[in-house]
C-alpha cells in the first residue's frame, strides 16, 4: 500500500498526462527485471498493467528486447502474470525483417541464439549488411571481428543495430547492452548504424499508427531516459521516467533530455494516469 503523500506527489508531477488516450510501456526495467530464470516482475507492475487494460485507455508495449523471439518473450511475461498479447508488443526484429525484405538485403547476424528464428526465410549466403542485437555471451572478440570483416569488405557497408541501449538491469546487476558494441563497429568501419527500435522515430510512429492516435494523445513510460523518454519526446509523445530498472539519480540532471515527469515505479505512474483521466 502506497502512502497518500506519495500518491499525491505522483499526481502533481503527472499533470502532463491529463487527457491522454493511450499509453506505451517499456518492458524490461518497467514491468520486470530480467535475469536468471527469466527474471522477476517489479513490485506492483502486474496489477498496474491490469488496471491500465481495464481503464479503456489504448495500451501498447514497446521493447528493444532482442534475446528472444517476440512470441517466446511474451510467453515468459505471461508466466510472470502479465496478460499480454503478442500483437500489442512492438520489438525491433519484426520491424527489421520488413526492411531487409524491402531492400533485398542478406544479413550477417551478430545476435542472441534465441533470436535467430526471427530471421527464418531470409537469405544469408552472401551477406551485404550486418545486423547486431543484444547477443549477450556471443559478444566475443572472435564474433565482433567476424562482423567487422564483413562490414569492412563491403563497398557500401550497412550496419543495422536492434536498439542502441548502453546498459540494462538484470537481477544480479547492470549489463552492457548492444549500443556499446554498435559504437565499436561504427568506429572501426567508419559507418553510421541504422537503428531499428527505440529511439528511432520510425519505430515510435509505427506504434502510433497501430494505436490510431496522435502523438499528443499518448504518454510513454520507460526507465531509459534517452531511448524511451527522449525518443518518445522527439515524436511529440510525453515521456515519463520510472525510478526502476536502469534509472540512475543522475538521469534527472541530464544535460539534454528531461522527462515530463519522474515517478517511483509503474504502479505510481498508473495511479497518476488514471487520476488525471477522470
Amino acid at each position: 500500500m502506497r502512502s497518500g503523500v506519495r500518491c499525491m506527489a505522483a499526481v502533481s508531477s503527472m499533470e502532463c498526462v491529463k487527457g491522454v488516450k493511450g499509453v506505451i510501456l517499456d518492458m524490461c526495467g518497467v514491468l520486470y527485471d530480467s535475469g536468471e530464470g527469466g527474471g522477476r516482475p517489479i513490485q506492483g507492475s502486474v496489477e498496474a498493467v491490469k488496471r491500465l487494460m481495464d481503464s479503456g485507455l489504448i495500451l501498447r508495449f514497446c521493447t528493444n528486447e532482442t534475446q528472444n523471439t517476440r512470441e517466446k518473450f511474451v510467453q515468459k511475461l505471461r508466466r510472470m502474470g502479465f496478460d499480454i498479447s503478442v500483437s500489442d508488443v512492438f520489438s525491433p526484429a519484426p520491424a527489421l525483417m520488413r526492411i531487409l525484405r524491402e531492400r533485398g538485403l542478406q544479413p550477417h547476424l551478430l545476435v542472441h541464439d534465441d533470436l535467430i528464428p526471427e530471421f527464418d526465410g531470409i537469405e544469408m549466403n552472401s551477406p551485404n549488411c550486418v545486423v547486431i542485437g543484444d547477443a549477450a555471451d556471443r559478444f566475443s572478440y572472435e564474433n565482433l571481428n567476424e562482423a567487422f570483416r564483413v562490414l569492412i569488405g563491403l563497398k557500401k557497408p550497412i550496419l543495422f543495430s536492434l536498439g542502441q541501449g548502453r546498459y540494462y538491469k538484470e537481477t544480479d546487476g547492470l549489463k552492457l547492452d548492444v549500443g556499446v558494441f554498435m559504437k565499436a563497429l561504427e568506429y572501426a568501419c567508419d559507418v553510421q548504424a541504422e537503428v531499428v527500435g527505440k529511439p528511432s522515430p520510425e519505430f515510435f510512429q509505427s506504434v502510433l499508427r497501430d494505436m490510431n492516435l496522435q502523438p499528443h494523445e499518448v504518454v510513454m513510460v520507460g526507465d531509459d531516459l534517452v531511448n524511451d523518454v527522449g525518443g518518445a519526446q522527439r515524436c511529440g509523445i510525453k515521456g515519463v521516467q520510472v525510478r526502476t530498472g536502469k534509472y540512475r539519480p543522475s538521469d534527472e540532471d541530464h544535460p539534454s533530455v528531461k522527462a515530463d515527469a519522474y515517478v517511483d515505479d509503474l504502479a505510481a505512474a498508473v495511479d497518476a494516469i488514471l487520476t488525471q483521466k477522470h
